[in-house]
């Protein structure tokens, strides 16, 4: 078994993700269930889980690689 530490999501994404994406809470909650090591793949889990549509996708990974949330 791994004793790798998970990464913590960034709050700036998840301050996102509820207010200008207007993604509820406990959908997050849901997706962090999910959630592995890697939180760049946060969005993807979402996704997944039908929890956000792709334009909603695009805007997160435009947040995510934008030069001031680096």
């Amino acid at each position: 078994m791994s004793s790798q530490k998970v990464k913590q999501i960034p709050k700036k994404l998840i301050k996102f993700l509820k207010q200008e994406l207007g993604i509820p809470t406990s959908s997050l909650k849901l997706a962090l269930r999910h959630h592995q090591q890697d939180w760049s793949q946060f969005p993807i889990i979402l996704r997944q889980y039908g929890l956000i549509s792709l334009e909603q996708l695009d805007s997160i990974f435009d947040w995510m690689y934008s030069p001031t949330h680096r």
